[in-house]
């Protein structure tokens, strides 16, 4: 059979031991379906209005008037969501894996990039939605750039708009999501699978040192991947079927922050630091830190041997893996008391 395009995208042969989900997680593949899904489907909410009056209002107009709108908002809710934790886990199969060797370390930064991007770019969508469960992100969320020394209050008044949140405040969020932070996920995602294919595809032992030498076809790897797709894809519309994406009433004093107001779910270890004393430290500085030394791993810490490349947990990149459990670990335990009902 004449290989199609898509077919074209695949390498012609892949190692068989690292095609394996066990090794994959099928991470990266899932990421670029659920991308493909965030995107189809905001395209067809743009019956959004992005004005303080008739932002929330709208969202429950697509949502409960407009023909399938509900299903279409629930699932891009919940694939951006699902989105985020993919991400994360093929993060942290990278990392476990020691993948980021060379020559694989800029392209491990632009996935890194990505998921930076793929973060914010929920956190606006978030904030899109104008309603009472969003003014801790809103107020909390932007007032933590005032805590930027020197710098704080220009970059605030840039990115709000104004001294307080309002309609430019909305204007610009939505600009960005729709516009800026969408077209810098397009770019960060092509050229990461560019490299993937640059770099030699799946990080795997030189072949003088390879066990197993057996190989799939690019057929193969097409067909596991629209089997991945078909079952990610009816997990979505189940989910979105009995489990709506959450809406509140809209926001009456943008400034009244509720005792109850809490983060978005992916910034709830953040909130719980900020319980902690200087905002600045907690909320911008230790995040930026946590982000830097993920940065810097194929850089300042050992590689992956080329001998053990291709399986889980290494003994030469140990020290990468011991540093991303610890911080991957702490982010979990300040989530889980983040969420737990304020006393």
């Amino acid at each position: 059979m004449r290989p199609s395009f898509f077919h074209h995208l695949h390498p012609p042969t892949i190692p068989a031991q690292q095609s394996r989900w066990r090794y994959t997680l099928g991470a990266g593949g899932t990421a670029v379906f659920l991308l493909l899904v965030v995107g189809v489907t905001g395209i067809l909410e743009m019956f959004y209005v992005p004005t303080p009056e008739q932002a929330a209002q709208s969202i429950q107009t697509i949502s409960y008037l407009v023909p399938l709108g509900g299903l279409i908002r629930n699932l891009h809710f919940w694939s951006a969501q699902f989105l985020l934790i993919v991400s994360a886990v093929h993060l942290i199969r990278i990392i476990f894996t020691g993948a980021y060797a060379p020559p694989r370390r800029f392209n491990y930064l632009l996935g890194l990039a990505l998921f930076v991007f793929a973060i914010l770019l929920d956190f606006t969508g978030y904030i899109l939605r104008w309603d009472q469960g969003i003014q801790w992100a809103l107020i909390v969320g932007t007032n933590l750039i005032k805590t930027i020394p020197l710098i704080g209050n220009a970059l605030y008044v840039l990115l709000v708009g104004g001294t307080q949140p309002g309609l430019p405040t909305l204007i610009r969020f939505y600009a960005w999501h729709i516009f800026g932070l969408t077209l810098g996920v397009v770019i960060l995602a092509v050229w990461h699978a560019f490299r993937v294919r640059r770099d030699g595809g799946i990080a795997v032992p030189p072949a003088p040192l390879r066990t197993d030498k057996a190989r799939i076809t690019r057929n193969e790897l097409v067909r596991r991947e629209v089997l991945a797709m078909l079952f990610t894809g009816a997990a979505l519309i189940v989910l979105s079927t009995i489990q709506p994406a959450p809406i509140a009433a809209p926001i009456t004093d943008v400034n009244a922050l509720s005792s109850d107001a809490h983060a978005p779910w992916f910034f709830l270890w953040v909130q719980q630091m900020l319980k902690w004393g200087d905002p600045f430290f907690w909320g911008v500085l230790i995040p930026l830190i946590i982000l830097a030394v993920l940065a810097l791993i194929p850089y300042i810490f050992p590689n992956a041997a080329e001998r053990e490349l291709g399986r889980w947990f290494p003994r030469s990149n140990r020290v990468a893996q011991i540093i991303l459990a610890v911080i991957a670990f702490a982010i979990i335990i300040l989530t889980i008391l983040g969420s737990l009902p304020i006393s």
